[in-house]
């Protein structure tokens, strides 16, 4: 679910259902409140015309037949009286009910004051709060008195409310879908561009289409892609520059100090140049690490396990590789070659040994290198996948090497789509788990 809300598309649709959601009930609340208003007004306007149609008629006839008539025209709510004098009794239970009918009366009926007309209890009832009694004055002092059976408040139903909340916040949720998918799909080019920059040098051209902030941000990414590759151009020639100009006179110091003869100066000046020769072929590889000179195809990944295995066999290194059938993927061999033989020569040189085992799904192949040695501190473990770091400080690549070689493998496996990461074992050692995809969109 959290997942789910972690996208564009589901935030903006919720709180579009949020925000539409209580603007659409506060305003059908607002207007069944009018309306209601309304409604409340038109049937005291209603009831009013009636108590003054009813006081009209009695008042038209013989007081011998008043009672006769009011009884006539009483029904319903409504229950008509003539008596000589007044009934209603200001106030009381229920009378707050029919506050506005006297402003009703008295706009119907402009003869009559508000001496004339009495709203309360029923004299006879005053404790039953349904009953309310309407005394109208006639001409002639007498009294018109009429029994009103006062109304439940209706509870206003909420069916219909939730019903067009519901088609509203549906329509919303369509549109909201429709919309962010619309705007979003630049960005998932962009995303998509920026994977495929990542994992290669080609240029990957961005739509230049759309919104003039969509158009924009496209001619820039483009811009950008042109910048980075005219950088990577410049740095491919400046390491074969420096790879030529420093490995010449390299070569000439060696010859010169080979021929110096058998002295000790002479194969310590030899040592150290073939150390610095070592230092910079292994800091030009790392440095070409994203160079596609290599074509992406299939390979048999533990064939080409077995081989790096069998060559440190045969330097008298102890290195095991588990039972495994055909681990097919797509990849460049070279790359993974030198990746996988960094990582066999790393467990080696600090555990004393490594074993190999593979594990094959559907979708990668999985390859855990053991070894026996001290392991890696839980803070450092990170930090081993940087240049030149290393777990010995010295820089003797006899206890170590340069700290090119976890760095150069992270470059490569995740140039093919992969993920490498390191694990003390509980057994102690270090394991080192790589996971390789079978197809990856690119690999560097």
């Amino acid at each position: 679910m959290m997942r789910w809300l972690d996208t564009l598309a589901a935030r903006t649709v919720l709180l579009m259902l949020i925000g539409v959601g209580i603007v659409h009930v506060a305003s059908l609340s607002a207007y069944q409140h009018a309306l209601d208003r309304e409604m409340s007004v038109a049937n005291e306007s209603r009831l009013a015309d009636r108590l003054l149609t009813i006081r009209r008629s009695v008042m038209r006839v013989v007081p011998a037949e008043r009672e006769t008539v009011a009884h006539d025209l009483s029904g319903g709510p409504v229950e008509a009286h003539w008596s000589a004098s007044e009934r209603a009794r200001p106030g009381g239970p229920g009378a707050d009910v029919w506050e506005g009918m006297r402003a009703r009366l008295r706009e119907l009926g402009p003869d009559l004051t508000d001496q004339d007309i009495l709203i309360g209890a029923n004299r006879k009832s005053d404790s039953d709060p349904h009953l309310a009694l309407i005394s109208l004055r006639l001409p002639d002092d007498s009294w018109v008195n009429v029994t009103i059976f006062a109304p439940d408040a209706r509870p206003q139903s909420v069916h219909g409310t939730w019903i067009s909340t519901s088609l509203m916040a549906l329509g919303v949720a369509a549109i909201s879908v429709l919309v962010i998918g619309w705007m979003t799909t630049p960005l998932r080019r962009f995303a998509a561009a920026a994977r495929e920059l990542y994992h290669g040098t080609d240029r990957v051209e961005v739509p230049e289409s759309g919104p003039r902030e969509i158009r924009d941000a496209a001619i820039a990414f483009n811009d950008m892609q042109a910048r980075i590759r005219k950088l990577v151009t410049t740095r491919t020639q400046t390491l074969a520059a420096v790879s030529h100009d420093l490995k010449t006179p390299l070569t000439r110091m060696r010859l010169r100090a080979e021929a110096l003869g058998d002295t000790p100066q002479a194969a310590g000046l030899v040592a150290d140049i073939r150390d610095m020769e070592r230092m910079l072929d292994q800091t030009l590889a790392h440095l070409r690490g994203d160079r596609k000179d290599e074509d992406i195809r299939p390979l048999d990944l533990a064939a080409l396990l077995a081989t790096l295995v069998d060559d440190a066999t045969d330097r008298g290194a102890t290195a095991i590789l588990g039972e495994a059938g055909p681990l097919v993927i797509e990849g460049r061999p070279l790359a993974l070659k030198r990746a996988f033989a960094n990582l066999i020569d790393n467990a080696i040189k600090y555990g004393g040994a490594v074993a190999i085992a593979c594990d094959d799904t559907p979708t990668l192949v999985r390859v855990v290198l053991s070894d026996g040695g001290p392991g890696i501190p839980e803070a450092r473990m990170a930090e081993m996948f940087e240049p030149f770091t290393r777990m010995e400080p010295s820089r003797s690549p006899e206890t170590g090497g340069y700290g090119l070689g976890l760095s150069i493998a992270r470059d490569i496996v995740e140039g093919h789509g992969g993920t490498i990461r390191l694990e003390n074992r509980a057994a102690g050692g270090l394991a080192v788990t790589v996971d390789l995809p079978k197809q990856p969109k690119n690999a560097a």
